[in-house]
Formats: C-alpha cells, sequence, structure tokens
C-alpha cells in the first residue's frame, strides 16, 4: 500500500531585508532590557542596551567594525593585510572577529593582569596574542606603544589606537545614541556609562544631547580610574585600584575629550561584585564587570532623579569571559569579597 507524500512546498526567495550580510551585518541593533528588580526597587525604568549580543560578544565590536571598514575605504588597510591593537580583551576580541571575516590577520598585545578567558577567546580566533607585563603608560613597554611599535614596523598593518581614533566616537554617534533614541521614543531622561577609551559614553551622549539637551550623562567610574576626579573637580587623579576590566583610566585621550558629562558616580569592588550577582540571581543575567559597574550605577541614578524616569545604560558584555575571577568565590574570598547580595543595600553602600 501506498500513501500519498505531501508535497514539498516551493522555497519563498527570502527579501534581502530579512538577513544580515556576514557578521559585520551582526554588529548594533541591539535590544534594550528593563531590569525588572531594580526598576521596581527605583520606580524607574532602567534600561540595559544588550551589548553582549554582538557577535564578538561586546560593545566593542562597533568600534571594530566601524574602524576596519574605515581603513579600508581610506586605502590603509589592502587586502592580507594586518590588525594591530593594544587592548584589554574585548576590542580585540571584536577586532578579530570583522578581521577574520575579512581576510585580515590580526595582532593584540594584551596586559598580564586582564582574565584568561579573554586571553584564550583571542588565541581561539587565531590572533597572534602577545602578553605583556602592566605597566605604567609613561613607559614604553606598555601595550599601547608595543602595539604601536609593532604595526610601524609591518607592511600593510594598521594600529586601530581605540583610545584616540576618533572613529570610535563617531561609531556611537551614529549608531548607538540614534538606536536609543529610537527605542525609547525619544523617551530617555539619563544616559549612563563607564569610560574605557570614552568612545561610547561620548559618542552615544553627544547623540542624544543633540536630540534632547536635557538628558542627563553620567560617568560610571571604578576606583583606580582618574577620570571621576576629573568630572568632578577637573584635576586628574586617581585613589585605589579595582577588579573592573577595560574600564577607567588614567590620562585624558581624545575620545573623552568634549565628553559631554554632567556628572560622575564612583564605585568600588564591593558594590561592583553585588550588583553583578543581584544581575545574576534577580534578573538572570550573567555580565561581566564593567556592566556591573554601569547598572549600580544607572541605579543610583535613578534613585537621585526619583520615579518616572527612564535610564539607559549599556550590559557591555557577557559574564563567561570572567568565570575565573568574578564568578569564582575562592578567588573573590582572596580579595576579602563575597559573592552574595544584600537585597538593596549595595545600592546606598558609600566608599
Amino acid at each position: 500500500m501506498t500513501t500519498k507524500e505531501t508535497p514539498i512546498p516551493e522555497a519563498t526567495p527570502t527579501p534581502a531585508s530579512t538577513f544580515r550580510r556576514g557578521v559585520g551585518g551582526m554588529v548594533g541593533n541591539t535590544p534594550l532590557v528593563r531590569l525588572e528588580r531594580l526598576s521596581e526597587y527605583t520606580g524607574c525604568n532602567i534600561l540595559g542596551k544588550a551589548e553582549f549580543l554582538n557577535p564578538g560578544g561586546s560593545i566593542k565590536d562597533r568600534f571594530a567594525r566601524a574602524f576596519i571598514l574605515d581603513a579600508e575605504a581610506r586605502g590603509l588597510l589592502k587586502p592580507g593585510g594586518t590588525v594591530v591593537e593594544g587592548s584589554a580583551g574585548n576590542t580585540g576580541i571584536g577586532l578579530a572577529t570583522i578581521a577574520n571575516a575579512r581576510g585580515y590577520r590580526t595582532i593584540i598585545t594584551i596586559p598580564d593582569d586582564q582574565s584568561p578567558e579573554k586571553i584564550d577567546y583571542l588565541r581561539m580566533l587565531g590572533a597572534d596574542v602577545r602578553v605583556v607585563p602592566v605597566v605604567p603608560f609613561s613607559n614604553q613597554k606598555h601595550f599601547c606603544h608595543q602595539a604601536k611599535e609593532i604595526a610601524a614596523s609591518l607592511p600593510n598593518a594598521v594600529w586601530a589606537d581605540q583610545f584616540n581614533n576618533l572613529t570610535n566616537r563617531r561609531a556611537h554617534f551614529e549608531t548607538t545614541g540614534p538606536e536609543i533614541w529610537a527605542q525609547t521614543n525619544g523617551q530617555v531622561d539619563a544616559l549612563v556609562a563607564a569610560a574605557g577609551t570614552g568612545g561610547t559614553l561620548s559618542g552615544t551622549g553627544l547623540y542624544l544631547k543633540q536630540q534632547n539637551p536635557n538628558v542627563q550623562v553620567v560617568l560610571a567610574d571604578p576606583t583606580g580610574s582618574a577620570l571621576y576626579q576629573y568630572v568632578k573637580t577637573g584635576t586628574l587623579a586617581a585613589d585605589g585600584d579595582s577588579m573592573a576590566e577595560g574600564i577607567g583610566i588614567g590620562r585624558l585621550v581624545a575620545n573623552f575629550e568634549g565628553a559631554p558629562v554632567d556628572d560622575a558616580l564612583q564605585i568600588d569592588d564591593r558594590a561592583l561584585v553585588a550588583t553583578a550577582y543581584h544581575l545574576l540571581h534577580e534578573e538572570g543575567l550573567l555580565l561581566g564587570t564593567s556592566a556591573a559597574v554601569n547598572v549600580w550605577a544607572a541605579a543610583r541614578t535613578a534613585l537621585k532623579l526619583g520615579p518616572g524616569h527612564t535610564i539607559v545604560t549599556f550590559l557591555c558584555d557577557g559574564g563567561a569571559r570572567y568565570r575565573s575571577r568574578l564568578y569564582t568565590p575562592s578567588w573573590l574570598a582572596a580579595q576579602g569579597l563575597e559573592p552574595v547580595t544584600d537585597g538593596f543595600e549595595f545600592l546606598h553602600r558609600t566608599i
């Protein structure tokens, strides 16, 4: 006995608008996520832009794509070329991700105090990873200076220079800012973000203030960074240290210069850890150290502004890159830290 098979329908052509062109086309247009518990507690909408959903896993993919496309357009990067950068990890990962898709090699210098997960990730991507000792920026062995020297020594190589290359700021002015404005229907009261290079805070803040000068731009700064004091007093000065990776700097760089910052908040490691574990246990989000800094400062800003406001911040990258540190209780204990939350008390702790 035979049965009549159900005919297979003919394939319907897929409109070009329903797919993205390669890995570069996956960068950006990330969703805004309402952090429910913190929003309910503060009476505000605290929205996190889910940048960990970019193909390289972080917000740095935006600069990586913009830099490589700009270098190609200007004739600085030719087929078979090499992209070189000094990075704490995420920019390097973003550059290697986009470079792989476009046929370039990548060389990344990275300080040896960064998480081993990021170093391993770079190597999995095929990047030539040069792990170097941590030294002050004034030392020519600093990871940024070494990247510049490597690029200058190679034919058809370009140095990304993420701190001073204004393509960084422009990428956020042209993409991140417009996305947030559209996603909130123009109803955003404050933008809160940490600064590593300053490109995200500056570019996004400039765009939002262009749309509405009343949008408050707030810097979230870890201890050990000089930017908090710079915003508050105009003087670069730093105290202490922080486990936060990739954010907080001790000098004024081009991408942060002229950033439209209205206020700054400083967070210590105890509040950072408590925020990260709150996000994990109460919001279901496994995020990195910079995201924890951002969310803590966003919640503090919400408390300051009062109920009914909308605060946007960045969920910069995922927590898997910090598994051996932030999410390993024994490592935290060795630093005198505990992976516990205490209700919402961590939002009221002062340094």
